[in-house]
């Protein structure tokens, strides 16, 4: 049975419904999770997504800042909408949804960007993301005979070498210094999640998903980052079936920086 689901850092849902429609229209994924929605749930436009047949809405927002949503063409159920850090940042939600013969528990995440400075000491934002990520070592990818779990969402780390457009200069640059590479990593095997965009793709390839607002040319200059991931439990694997980073709407009118990946999975 196939099944996609499509994750997109949106950079406020209301401003830029024209190209999620767009997308939702052209891809037509089963599930859409998005990240930065930047509305309170009583403004979400549910009647926009309703129109395009995403009837099953979840939200966890707020007012100018993060939020994520998902919105699928089959029933979900809400699990949870997760608290990190003591803080009420609207930056998870899970909900479980069946496809084939298993359900799956779908986790939406919008991790914390961390501010300039890579230092927690003076950089209360930096330190903020890293304690995120450290309490993110509490979702494992549960699974068994008749169930498994996802996890996507804009993570805001580039965690390998070539998920940058030059290592060796982003060192030192927040979304790819070792403290928080290498706690990452280390959360996704402490969780048992396979990281499925780098699954049949060479180390050596280059991945992005993500450019810069600053770039006066995005595409020519191509100084990229993979800030967006799609993850899921073992059992999932031999589903898998390929996933596309959309470029191409990077270029979109009044795009976001970021752009959808849509993952496909065949599920008896």
């Amino acid at each position: 049975m196939p099944f996609s689901i499509a994750t997109w850092n949106i950079n406020s849902v209301r401003l830029r419904m024209p190209i999620v429609e767009r997308l939702l229209v052209e891809q037509a994924p089963d599930v859409l999770c998005l990240q930065e929605t930047k509305v309170p749930d009583e403004l979400f436009p549910e009647k926009a997504f309703r129109k395009l047949g995403y009837e099953h809405i979840a939200f966890h927002g707020q007012k100018g800042y993060h939020g994520v949503a998902t919105v699928a063409r089959r029933p979900i159920a809400i699990v949870e909408k997760r608290r990190f850090c003591e803080i009420d940042d609207c930056r998870h939600l899970s909900v479980t949804v069946r496809a084939g013969g298993k359900a799956i528990l779908l986790h939406n995440f919008y991790v914390p960007a961390g501010g300039d400075e890579p230092d927690p000491i003076i950089n209360r934002k930096f330190k903020h993301k890293l304690d995120f990520v450290a309490e993110m070592n509490a979702i494992r990818a549960e699974h068994d005979e008749v169930s498994g779990s996802i996890l996507v969402g804009d993570l805001n780390i580039a965690p390998l070498e070539h998920d940058v457009w030059s290592h060796k200069q982003l060192l030192k640059v927040v979304s790819h210094t070792p403290v928080e590479t290498e706690s990452f990593e280390a959360m996704r095997l402490a969780g048992d999640w396979v990281d499925l965009m780098r699954l049949n793709v060479p180390y050596e390839q280059k991945l992005y998903t993500w450019w810069s607002y600053r770039a006066q040319d995005w595409e020519a200059s191509d100084r990229g980052r993979r800030l967006d991931h799609v993850w899921s439990s073992p059992n999932l694997v031999p589903s898998f079936a390929g996933y596309e980073i959309l470029r191409p709407a990077r270029g979109w009118e009044r795009p976001s920086d970021h752009v959808p990946v849509i993952a496909r999975f065949d599920l008896d």
